[in-house]
């Protein structure tokens, strides 16, 4: 039996007031919640239309379910579930550019929401502005209709302009440093480069929140769509999967201040983001792709059985020795005290997070999770071998084999740069030098900082592999400390 739509507000689907681009599992399992939440505490008409901008096997699921999914909870032995009804429809983008544009320029809509991972923004990482080489850029520029997210978002807000309605709220979730200001750059100057008075309209008119979103959420597959249905009676072919925990920390500032009842869904509504940013992105993500490039080559498939090693145990809360000064904790937070959930939360052996999965796009992701941190961390005068010896494994990850010789397969958009400069490399301190030259990731002044010890810790891996490299590592530690 499909899963059925409980309509349980009423019996009245909610009325359309946010477009999401970039409609995956993440959002799913934590953006709807809590604007479901929202309207069930508050009311209001917030219900979404998602976006999906690459693939339709979401569209194409959700479809057959009108459009209602199921949430699933995994930190105890029964999840707890839960049906989601708060989607009103999922558009294909590439099927039909102009019928996403038309639904973000509807009066009715007042958020645009975005999920498009850090690849996502088209954008270069090591200085935040827009790539015009990337294909979809090019594109955007010379075509009406568009492909990217940030071209998305300009169409609509031209369309809304010349239609004499006040722009929508631009609120991404993605993790990046200061992204609503992020967001905000990159649409003007795609804007400025349209038209310099939609970019002055945008500019003066519009409101881009920053947030900071946390929730652990590995990808589906098969084997939890069948015990989903082993365990509801029912069939749902794309439930999601995601821990108890969740934390919402958004900028109050919104288009004529209309937006959800966000408070009353447990998201903490603040004037400044950068204190809760900043520490889930260096202590949370930080880490956990530390743990996934060095767990991954260590022969480890899942973060919670990297962390069954007590070798990376003790890795992990290395790297928060190295991360804690640079961090500035927000209003009530204790900065050990969060690493020690952080690493209770790592280890849930419910949660599947796959390492290969966190590794994904790391030429997008180290900038904000690591190379800021680093960069602190080096104007301080303060040595980082553990962050460092990070940095390395994700080099040697992206080189394409690992440690047995066998065939990564690296998805990353510098995927083939990558694998290119490595091969050309004669040892791992050639290697290190080639990458670090990518000034799309490192600055030229921070690559020069981290050339030699990123170079001692590569040597490392490629002579000892990562689970004797992470152990020396380790050992100097607890020597330094004791």
């Amino acid at each position: 039996m499909p899963i059925k739509r409980l309509e349980h507000s009423g019996g009245v689907r909610p009325a359309t007031g946010i477009v999401h681009l970039g409609l995956g599992a993440f959002f799913r399992a934590f953006g709807c919640v809590y604007i479901s939440d929202a309207m069930i505490a508050s009311g209001g008409g917030w219900g979404i239309i998602g976006v999906s901008l690459r693939r339709s096997d979401i569209r194409d699921a959700l479809q057959q379910q009108d459009w209602a999914y199921t949430s699933m909870s995994l930190d105890t032995d029964v999840p707890n579930l839960r049906v989601i009804e708060v989607l009103n429809n999922v558009l294909f983008a590439p099927e039909n550019p102009q019928l996403v544009v038309d639904a973000m320029a509807d009066p009715s809509v007042k958020i645009v929401t975005l999920t498009v991972t850090e690849k996502g923004y088209c954008h270069i990482p090591a200085s935040g502005t827009l790539n015009l080489e990337h294909p979809d850029i090019h594109h955007d520029l010379s075509n009406e209709l568009p492909a990217s997210a940030v071209g998305y978002i300009v169409r609509a807000l031209q369309a809304r302009r010349v239609n004499g309605l006040a722009p929508f709220t631009v609120l991404t979730c993605d993790n990046l440093p200061n992204n609503g200001q992020l967001v905000r750059n990159l649409v003007l100057e795609f804007a400025c480069l349209l038209d310099s008075e939609l970019a002055d309209w945008i500019k003066v008119n519009g409101c881009f929140p920053c947030t900071m979103v946390d929730r652990i959420t590995p990808a589906t597959t098969s084997m939890e769509i069948a015990y989903l249905e082993k365990l509801s009676g029912y069939h749902d072919a794309a439930p999601v999967l995601h821990e108890r925990f969740s934390q919402w920390a958004i900028e109050d500032n919104f288009v004529d201040g209309q937006r959800p009842d966000f408070a009353a869904a447990g998201a903490e509504l603040v004037i400044n983001v950068k204190a809760h940013e900043d520490m889930k992105l260096r202590m949370l993500n930080g880490v956990h792709s530390a743990l996934a490039y060095t767990g991954y080559l260590a022969g480890h498939m899942t973060i919670s059985e990297t962390l069954d090693d007590p070798i990376f145990e003790a890795f992990a809360r290395g790297l928060w020795c190295e991360i804690i000064p640079t961090v500035h904790a927000p209003v009530g937070v204790n900065l050990t005290d969060y690493g020690h959930d952080l690493l209770v939360r790592f280890a849930n052996p419910s949660i599947r997070h796959l390492t290969w999965q966190i590794a994904m796009d790391g030429s997008q992701k180290l900038p904000q999770r690591m190379l800021c941190t680093l960069r602190d961390t080096i104007v301080a005068g303060r040595p980082a071998p553990m962050l460092c010896l990070a940095v390395a494994a994700w080099m040697r990850y992206v080189g394409g084999r690992d440690e047995n010789g066998e065939v990564i397969d690296v998805k990353d958009p510098m995927s083939k740069t990558l694998f290119d400069l490595s091969a050309a490399s004669q040892s791992p301190a050639e290697t290190v030098a080639a990458i670090l030259n990518l000034r799309e990731i490192f600055p030229a002044d921070l690559s020069l900082a981290l050339l030699q010890p990123v170079s001692q810790a590569a040597e490392m891996i490629w002579t000892h592999g990562s689970r004797a490299a992470v152990l020396r590592a380790v050992n100097t530690l607890q020597k330094v400390v004791s």
